[in-house]
């Protein structure tokens, strides 16, 4: 079954997945309680189960749950999905000749007899529960705190890990940029993973000790079930603007989907919902949400729960006053921008409704470290200021340059692409949001994967409205050189897009590309230097 490529970058980073396991709390054949790893039987894992058909024996163990063929080892559970590139049971037969002692589907057995053969109506389903009984439902075992929205997930994410985290290791984070476990951290590659991982992951920061984790939910994760009957207590809910109408097809269409995690479209209510009220889609959310789920709204409007009065600006972060029913008091973060008071907010939020208190979390904010892509700031003794940052979306982009802008006293230069197989339309409103705010821009390669960087470029033509301030340069790297060639003493360069990741896609090909690390060899090549 094809591996994609961020997959392959990454190495495999389940290439040698072993379950993170202990008792079941089955007897030995003694009749005394097992003291080592104990494997869940076929039986065990799908007892009470809805199911189509089950043909085969129930008594094998499972020891691994693989929806890669080409993972499969003996003693494995193999669950055939369908895909966007290939579909899993075409690979039934080889999952059977690597050792698999089971297989699930949603399409009938066909000729199949080797191996135990479960169909089920819907197989993700039907992945999700396996998985989370397989992991001993870590999900009850620790509090779940679940961000969703357009933008902002990852930035909140840290936030709250960073609130919450009274002793070290006691928070898990799963989202964008990384997945921290607890005592050991392993690079992303998704936002919110498939489900047999995300339940893997749990359990695993359950088994060092962690009492809390913090879960990034993409909308591909609620749509491709991957937090399927995940019990998510706290749930937040950011914005919604413009992006993946490539997969969703509408605005309306992405708007269900998110509202699933708060309406019990995954399997489970929340019991706290945080919702930005200064988002249209917020407000219309709050009207959604079934009367058992305890609302709690955020934002600068008046009629928020939480809102952010008084606020203050600047190019050393933020200032302002958390306003709540029963207090106020003063916050100070050294995130930039407007944008980031919203996330700030969202963060206290989810805090403050598993009962915190806002003065301690004010005080834990100021000592806040950023968040790696997210307006991080390389500095290798440069005249002007060189920023890199995950921003796109043109909502995403907009909010940085605005901010930008203000805080920047000479030219404002921006270097961007927009990525390959995604969404076609947010192109050209990518480009005119740029354009809107910057002196000068770089438009160039982001992650063109299988697509042609020309039809990118056509596309992000559409959005010009200054021929004269736009370049378009096929290599980042030379758009990057160009940018920093361009700027002058009081200038920022934002370098925007990919953020925090290490790679760049081509087609089949995943080459090192870090755009941080990029701008440091360059500028280090260029020998500017501070004044003595």
């Amino acid at each position: 079954m094809a591996m994609p490529a961020m997959e392959m970058l990454l190495g495999g980073l389940y290439k040698n997945h072993r379950p993170w396991m202990c008792s079941f709390g089955m007897q030995g054949s003694g009749g005394t309680a097992s003291t080592g790893p104990v494997f869940p039987t076929l039986g065990e894992l799908i007892e009470g189960m809805p199911m189509v058909a089950f043909r085969g024996d129930k008594s094998a163990q499972v020891r691994a749950l693989v929806t890669d063929s080409r993972r499969v080892t003996p003693g494995s559970l193999f669950f055939a999905l369908g895909g966007l590139r290939t579909d899993g049971n075409l690979y039934i037969e080889e999952a059977i000749d690597r050792g698999a002692v089971g297989v699930v589907s949603d399409s009938p057995a066909s000729a199949i007899q080797q191996v135990p053969f479960l169909q089920v109506e819907d197989s993700r389903s039907a992945l999700a529960e396996i998985s989370r009984r397989y992991h001993r439902h870590p999900d009850e075992q620790l509090r779940l705190f679940g961000i969703t929205g357009t933008n902002g997930k990852t930035t909140v994410a840290f936030l709250l890990q960073h609130l919450l985290a009274e002793k070290p290791h006691t928070v898990g984070l799963v989202g964008t940029v990384h997945y921290d476990l607890g005592r050991r951290t392993l690079p992303s590659y998704k936002t919110t993973p498939e489900s047999v991982d995300n339940y893997a992951m749990l359990g695993q920061m359950v088994d060092e000790g962690c009492k809390q984790a913090v879960l990034e939910v993409s909308s591909h994760a609620i749509e491709q079930q991957r937090v399927d009957g995940m019990r998510i207590p706290v749930a937040a809910f950011l914005n919604l603007t413009q992006d993946h109408i490539d997969y969703h097809q509408s605005m309306e269409a992405y708007f269900e989907v998110k509202s699933r995690l708060f309406t019990g479209g995954i399997g489970s209510l929340p019991e706290v919902a945080l919702v930005n009220l200064d988002d249209p889609y917020g407000r219309r959310l709050v009207a959604k949400i079934p009367k058992e789920v305890r609302v709690i709204t955020y934002g600068v409007c008046a009629d928020a729960d939480l809102r952010a009065e008084h606020i203050e600006l600047s190019d050393a972060g933020s200032r302002f006053e958390l306003v709540w029913p029963e207090g106020r008091v003063e916050v100070r973060t050294p995130l930039l921008g407007h944008y980031n008071v919203a996330n700030t907010l969202a963060a206290i939020g989810m805090a403050f409704a598993e009962g915190y208190d806002p003065k301690v979390l004010a005080e834990r904010m100021a000592f806040f470290g950023g968040v790696p892509g997210r307006m991080e700031k390389v500095e290798v003794g440069q005249p002007f200021r060189v920023l890199v940052d995950y921003a796109h979306t043109d909502d995403a982009l907009a909010n940085a340059l605005t901010m930008l802008r203000e805080i920047t006293p000479g030219k404002l230069h921006v270097v961007f692409g927009c990525g390959g197989d995604r969404d076609r339309t947010k192109r050209s409103k990518m480009t005119e949001a740029v354009q809107r705010f910057a002196d000068h821009v770089w438009a160039t390669s982001d992650n063109p994967r299988k697509e042609d960087l020309g039809q990118i470029f056509d596309d992000m033509r559409k959005g010009v409205t200054c021929p004269e301030r736009i370049s378009f340069v096929e290599e980042r790297r030379r758009a990057i050189s160009l940018a920093i060639d361009a700027s002058k003493p009081g200038d920022c360069l934002l370098i925007a897009g990919k953020g925090h990741e290490t790679y760049q896609e081509f087609a089949d090909t995943v080459i090192p590309f870090d755009d941080r690390q990029i701008a440091r060899e360059l500028i280090n090549l260029k020998t500017f230097q501070p004044d003595a």
